[in-house]
């Protein structure tokens, strides 16, 4: 699902949920269209109250979050610096190899041979 859509999506089930429970909390009386002054009133501060605990959870959440991510992007660092430092040592022991396969010992006799060509 795209993510537009998707926040939307969010947005519009949560705009109906607010919608819903302060309707359910505050309208007492649906014998007039309008609202009474007492029903106006609640909606408003309920309507506030949780429009101020959403913006407040939402600052706790991104505070965490960005802990979270910190804390993820030094371990991932951690471990690409392991790897690199074993991909070094693995490249040591292979030129190592290497050098041990060029190096030939040499009898005496062998060395006298090479000496006298």
């Amino acid at each position: 699902m795209d993510s537009n859509l998707r926040n939307l999506k969010d947005f519009l089930t949560l705009y109906n949920k607010v919608t819903e429970l302060c309707f359910n909390r505050c309208v007492d009386n649906l014998s007039q269209r309008d609202l009474f002054d007492q029903e106006k009133t609640c909606v408003d501060r309920c309507v506030t109250k949780f429009a101020r605990f959403n913006q407040n959870m939402m600052k706790s959440y991104v505070d965490v979050q960005t802990k979270i991510n910190a804390k993820r992007m030094e371990e991932a660092e951690q471990l690409a610096k392991k790897l690199d430092q074993q991909q070094q040592e693995d490249l040591i022991k292979e030129q190592l190899k290497e050098k041990e396969k060029e190096v030939t010992i040499l009898t005496p006799r062998e060395t006298t041979e090479k000496l006298s060509m």
